[in-house]
């Protein structure tokens, strides 16, 4: 009687029914499951629970629960159920909306294969490595296991392909927090910032998101020839903003701004009446400019550069030498500073005329004579 019961039971379910049912046991392969309203078990054999590939049942399911799954197999004794049927009719039309509405929503990498990750999401989803991360990654290993905010990219439900993008959440995300900060940047701001990459004219650093260049002129107050002379990527400065383009997304920066200027306390090392050692950097038609202290020239006025008159500074000077100068005054609130070559120069040994003349009155030596000696001692 109870054989008839359970016939005609069976005979009302169909294949492609959908059941709902508890889980009473799992085996390595296979998991039974009593049926609610029915005293008929279902089979949900290994490779109806996933959509992905599992070695043992208990890796994905276990005893007490609750599972939906369709009908895919009338026996005598039992159903011959797909939990995997079921899970993919709902993942796709849920995957569908998610396409439509660009929604973002976490999946758990259960799988690297060549090529990308896989992960389960009802259905088989696959994250192609160009789709991972902004950067290049090299080795995945550590991926297996965690967990990724993606947004679907592509779906084909005829070949059973769904492809997701971290790096599209990832990108978006950077992209908003962009926005954030060029608009709370105001010029004169002083920040911390990271050295990203290296130019001829300057270098870009990452101030929370966004990418602001500091041209070469703005590196440090001495003159530098490369910014690999004065900063390094990965390395921590701080900067000050100098301008901002939100509408194209350019920020202007300035280390040299944030450092102490050359010409602070300049008085208390170079002193009026030192004696120092300086580097000619521009010559012109009324003078010459010494460096004397990195970033900090002094004047040497064509009157002070030698003892003898000369026409312009490029009679005796060119940029780049290294020369001696005396320091005549400095004035470390106006940053002028001026300089003398002619005051180092030796003197020419004054002549007493007045002596050559008594010898010559006194029919001595010859005034010519003795001026003539004197210049072949000078010689």
């Amino acid at each position: 009687m109870v054989e008839d019961m359970n016939q005609v039971e069976v005979k009302t379910l169909q294949v492609g029914d959908v059941v709902s049912g508890v889980v009473t046991k799992v085996e390595e392969k296979q998991v039974l499951v009593e049926l609610q309203g029915s005293k008929l078990d279902g089979i949900l054999p290994i490779s109806e629970l996933s959509s992905l590939h599992i070695e043992k049942a208990s890796d994905v399911i276990e005893e007490g629960a609750q599972v939906e799954a369709k009908v895919i197999k009338v026996e005598d004794e039992a159903l011959i159920l797909s939990k995997r049927a079921v899970d993919a009719e709902k993942a796709w039309e849920e995957l569908e909306r998610k396409l439509d509405s660009g929604t973002v929503f976490e999946a758990e990498v259960k799988d690297i294969v060549k090529g990308g990750l896989v992960v389960d999401i009802g259905v088989r989803g696959f994250i192609p490595a160009s789709l991972v991360e902004a950067h290049y990654v090299e080795d995945f290993t550590d991926y297996k296991g965690k967990t990724l905010t993606v947004k679907v990219v592509e779906l084909d439900r005829e070949k059973n392909r769904v492809i997701l993008s971290h790096r599209a959440v990832v990108e978006e995300e950077a992209a908003n927090k962009k926005q954030q900060v060029l608009e709370s940047l105001e010029a004169g701001q002083v920040l911390d910032g990271t050295v990203q990459r290296l130019t001829d004219f300057g270098v870009f650093v990452d101030i929370g998101g966004v990418d602001g260049l500091v041209h070469i002129s703005q590196l440090s107050y001495s003159h530098v020839n490369k910014p690999s002379d004065v900063v390094e990527e990965g390395q921590q400065v701080k900067v000050k903003v100098l301008s901002v383009d939100k509408e194209n997304s350019r920020v202007s920066l300035s280390i040299k701004d944030t450092l102490e200027g050359p010409w602070s306390n300049i008085s208390s090392t170079v002193k009026k009446g030192d004696i120092v050692e300086g580097t000619v950097k521009r010559l012109v038609s009324f003078g010459a400019f010494v460096e004397v202290a990195p970033g900090v020239e002094g004047l040497v006025h064509i009157s002070h550069i030698a003892n003898k008159h000369i026409g312009t500074p490029h009679e005796v000077l060119a940029e780049g030498d290294k020369v001696k100068v005396k320091v005549l005054d400095v004035n470390e609130a106006e940053q002028r500073m001026s300089l003398s070559m002619r005051e180092l120069e030796e003197q020419e040994p004054e002549v007493d005329y007045s002596e050559y003349q008594k010898q010559e009155d006194s029919g001595g030596f010859q005034l010519g004579e003795m001026i003539g000696d004197k210049l072949k001692k000078l010689k």
